[in-house]
C-alpha cells in the first residue's frame, strides 16, 4: 500500500506499539501526548518517530490512531474537535472503567445499547471512525506468528472508503479484517476486549486472537 501519515495519539504501550508497526512498513509517524517529554527516552530507540503534542500529531497524521485509556477518550476527542474533520480515526479505545475485574471479567462503563466510539462519533461527526485492534493484547497487534495462520480483526464504522483503508493497513499487519457493519456494531466488538481478557486473567494465558470460521 501507499506510504501513509500516521498520527498516534497516546503513550502508553498500544500506542508505542502500533507505531513502532507503521515504521517498521514503511509509514511516516508523529506520537501525541499531552506532555511529549515522556518519549524521551523510547524515542531515542525508535529512531524515525516523531513525537509531539496530540494537536500536532492530529494535524500531521492523515490517518489517526486513538490508542489512549477509555476514561481519556472523550475529553481527548473534545480538545481536537474539527482537528479530526475528515480524518480516519482507528479506535483502539475500550470503555474499561476504573473498577477491579471480577473473577476475570472487565467492567465497562457503556452498556449493552451504547458503544464508546458511538459517543466518539457523536462528538466529532466529521471523523471517519472505524474499530480496530481493540480485541487483541499489545504483542500480538503488528504480525502475530500464531499456529492457526492469520487471525481475525472485526472492524466497524460509517465510512466504507475508511474501513476499506483500515483493511489494507490490517492486511499489512498480519490480519483478515472482518468488517461487521456501522457503528452501532462497536457495542458488539468492544466487549470481545473482555473475552479476550478471561484466560489472561485466570490463568496468565495472553498469547491468543479470535478467527472467525467459515462453512
Amino acid at each position: 500500500m501507499e506510504t501513509l501519515k500516521i498520527g498516534i495519539l497516546g503513550s502508553g504501550q498500544v500506542a508505542k506499539v502500533l507505531a513502532t508497526g507503521f515504521l517498521r512498513h514503511g509509514h511516516q509517524v508523529k506520537i501525541g501526548s499531552r506532555d511529549p517529554k515522556k518519549f524521551d527516552e523510547w524515542k531515542a530507540k525508535s529512531p524515525g518517530v516523531q513525537t509531539g503534542t496530540f494537536e500536532e500529531a492530529a494535524e500531521f497524521g492523515g490517518v489517526i490512531v486513538l490508542a489512549v485509556k477509555g476514561t481519556a477518550a472523550e475529553s481527548i476527542v473534545k480538545l481536537l474537535g474539527d482537528r479530526l474533520a475528515n480524518k480516519i480515526v482507528i479506535d483502539a479505545t475500550n470503555p474499561i472503567s476504573e473498577a477491579p475485574p471480577v473473577n476475570g471479567v472487565l467492567q465497562f462503563f457503556t452498556s449493552l445499547n451504547d458503544s464508546l466510539m458511538e459517543r466518539l462519533q457523536k462528538l466529532a461527526p466529521q471523523a471517519r471512525f472505524v474499530k480496530a485492534f481493540n480485541s487483541v493484547g499489545n504483542s500480538l497487534m503488528v504480525n502475530p506468528q500464531l499456529p492457526s495462520g492469520k487471525p481475525s480483526m472485526f472492524i466497524c464504522g460509517n465510512d466504507d472508503a475508511a474501513k476499506r483503508v483500515v483493511a489494507e493497513i490490517l492486511d499489512q499487519f498480519g490480519w483478515e479484517a472482518l468488517d461487521f457493519g456501522k457503528v452501532e456494531s462497536a457495542r458488539a466488538i468492544e466487549p470481545l476486549c473482555m473475552l479476550w481478557c478471561i484466560p489472561g486473567f485466570l490463568r496468565s494465558e495472553w498469547n491468543h486472537a479470535f478467527k472467525l470460521v467459515r462453512s
